[in-house]
């Protein structure tokens, strides 16, 4: 067996993965988002530019996709990343940008760490998940308070716990401003996994059990990178399925639920900039 020097080192012993050895989690990175982007540009021939005070990470893309069929969005050609696009739109009276398809925890923080190194204030992630405990027939929102930490990216932001959570305080305010909405937003839990095909009967019963209302995969991550770098983030789940264990699953509503997501967006983004937090 090949061994390198360091084979004593801490996150070895007993075989353990790297992710579960000892992190330096006050230690700052070598490698800067502020780099990145500064090569992007370069490369690029970008100029410099801030994105919107909001943005939106919609996962699966519908959004964006939507806005580009109906020509009510463009593309932010300023944006300099190198795996995402960056589109605006109008929300109510201000304009907001909206990043296609960023799935998955570790993609999600990335894109959250660059929108927030561009100028973006705010970040919400409304995500497509499976129904947990039920709270409704899908599809219906739920604000997640905490999330079930089931994934490998917020091991890298803050030390092993249970869960991650939104902020109090942004949690009272969005409460208060959700409730104008002609329908329903709960606040709730959800389980974040980085294996969406490894939602076994006896995970799921754990997740049951632990009072977890939906199944995604990017909050738990947000939410630590969030809490560890004083970022303003909150994490909606749109919960539009039960797993594709029956049929006309993943129905998000008319025009794929794009104006339902937005007027959420516009509701939570007032209630963010009506006082500090």
């Amino acid at each position: 067996m090949l061994v390198g020097p360091d084979q004593n080192v801490a996150c070895m012993i007993d075989d353990l993965p790297p992710l579960f050895g000892p992190k330096a989690h006050d230690d700052p990175s070598v490698f800067q988002v502020d780099g990145l982007l500064r090569e992007a540009r370069r490369q690029r021939g970008l100029a410099e530019g801030a994105v919107p005070e909001v943005c939106v990470l919609d996962p699966d893309g519908d959004v964006v996709r939507h806005l580009a069929r109906t020509g009510d969005g463009t593309q932010l050609e300023s944006w300099a990343c190198y795996h995402s696009e960056l589109w605006i739109t109008k929300c109510g009276d201000r304009e907001i940008g909206i990043v296609p398809c960023a799935v998955g925890g570790p993609y999600a923080v990335l894109v959250a760490e660059e929108l927030h190194a561009s100028g973006c204030g705010l970040i919400i992630s409304v995500t497509s998940a499976g129904r947990i405990v039920p709270l409704g027939d899908p599809p219906y929102f739920v604000l997640i308070e905490r999330a079930w930490r089931d994934e490998g990216t917020s091991l890298h932001y803050l030390p092993p716990s249970e869960w991650a959570y939104l902020r109090p305080t942004l949690a009272a305010r969005f409460e208060a401003g959700i409730t104008t909405l002609d329908e329903p937003v709960v606040l709730g839990s959800s389980w974040t996994t980085d294996a969406p095909f490894r939602e076994t009967a006896s995970a799921i019963g754990l997740a049951e059990a632990a009072g977890v209302h939906a199944v995604e995969m990017e909050a738990a991550g947000l939410y630590a990178y969030a809490t560890a770098t004083g970022r303003d983030l909150v994490c909606v789940a749109h919960v539009t399925n039960t797993m594709a264990v029956d049929g006309d699953d993943f129905e998000k509503g008319a025009d794929d639920g794009t104006h339902r997501i937005l007027a959420l967006v516009q509701a939570i983004a007032a209630q963010w900039g009506s006082g500090p937090a």
